[in-house]
């Protein structure tokens, strides 16, 4: 039988691939609420990188410049989809790792100085990516009439075929 840091480890590596195939099938410069919408991928990344594990406890990367995980405020900072891939590289990795040493003991405790529980925080981040991802492909779908593929953990071999659902 599975723990239920197993499963949640499943079900977050599905959402990541679904993440990176939203990411390879955007377009970048597509206007989201007004902000390009590569803004919104580093948003979601960041917010992965910083929510998964203590939002309270938490460097921010080299590249990182205030304000940008905000896709409302302004920046100077423009990040390629290879450097936003590379990110999400790491983040995943980072993610993986950590759900590999958690124990379903420790969803129940909340990490120092932080007022969630390590379940609320996997949680309210799983849903984040999945709303985010979703608005990517809604603006994939919209300007190319074509749906990116969206996978679960036991369907993740549809990306094979490419990434659009044909």
């Amino acid at each position: 039988m599975k723990t239920l840091c197993e499963i949640i480890r499943e079900q977050v590596a599905a959402n990541y691939l679904n993440l990176e195939t939203a990411l390879k099938t955007y377009d970048r410069n597509a206007l989201v609420c007004g902000t390009p919408a590569w803004r919104y991928v580093y948003h979601t990344i960041h917010s992965a990188d910083k929510w998964f594990f203590n939002p309270f406890d938490y460097e921010e990367p080299t590249f990182h410049e205030d304000g940008i995980d905000n896709p409302d405020n302004p920046c100077s900072v423009e990040l390629s989809d290879n450097e936003l891939l590379s990110y999400l590289e790491k983040v995943k990795q980072k993610t993986f790792a950590y759900f590999d040493a958690l124990t379903d003991k420790e969803l129940y405790e909340c990490p120092v100085g932080c007022e969630f529980t390590r379940m609320d925080l996997v949680l309210i981040q799983f849903r984040h990516m999945s709303i985010h991802t979703g608005m990517l492909n809604g603006q994939t779908t919209e300007r190319t009439g074509r749906f990116p593929v969206y996978v679960s953990p036991h369907t993740a071999d549809r990306l094979k075929k490419g990434f659009y659902d044909e």
